[in-house]
């Protein structure tokens, strides 16, 4: 779809991906509401897990794109086994359970384009430090696969060079730094999820 003059709701706008993505949307002529639990920069404060909260937002908006970036938590220990119900069911609600009723009730205000950003944890089989994580961004991608609607797709990064990534950059040894893959950008992560509103792309992995 064509994104100038458009409404977008881009959720975990603050920083990082979601920021760039925000900025994105903006060059390309839209409309942009940036969500975040601590907004910066005339965004709305949003929190995603607040069922009440994310439905009115998005009624009241009523975007034309979705993006639903907010997400995160896998480096937050503890992890699977050693976390409680509690605490894993919430990175399950984030990553998963949050983007797909924002979804629902997106489309159902009548969204053109609605883009799910996943991560590579979800995809293979080799151990994750957080299962939840990593189950939860799984359920995302086959979430957005299995919908099987045009207007809905799935971008799949994997490490972002966000400020975090940065830090964790400056704390390797050289041996460290040489063996890790280099971080994906931020322009190359705006870039995908505008591809992805175009169309007619579904999934778009960025190892």
């Amino acid at each position: 779809m064509e994104i100038d003059g458009r409404t977008a709701l881009v959720t975990g706008a603050a920083a990082g991906a979601g920021r760039a993505i925000a900025g994105a949307l903006t060059s390309a002529g839209a409309h942009v509401v940036a969500a975040d639990l601590s907004p910066t920069d005339g965004g709305i404060r949003l929190d995603v897990t607040d069922d009440s909260a994310l439905v009115a937002a998005i009624e009241e908006i009523r975007p034309d794109v979705l993006v639903n970036n907010a997400g995160g938590g896998g480096h937050v220990p503890p992890h699977y086994p050693d976390a409680s119900v509690a605490q894993w069911s919430a990175w399950l609600d984030l990553n998963l359970r949050t983007p797909m009723l924002a979804t629902q009730v997106a489309l159902r205000c009548g969204a053109g384009a609605v883009v799910n950003v996943a991560s590579m944890a979800g995809l293979g089989a080799e151990p994750r430090v957080s299962p939840e994580y990593a189950a939860a961004k799984a359920g995302l991608i086959r979430f957005t696969t299995a919908l099987a609607d045009p207007r809905v797709s799935c971008l799949v990064p994997g490490w972002i060079r966000t400020e975090r990534a940065e830090a964790e950059l400056a704390a390797m040894t050289p041996g460290q730094r040489a063996a890790a893959p280099d971080p994906i950008t931020l322009d190359a992560i705006a870039t995908a999820v505008l591809q992805l509103i175009a169309g007619p792309a579904r999934v778009q992995v960025l190892p």
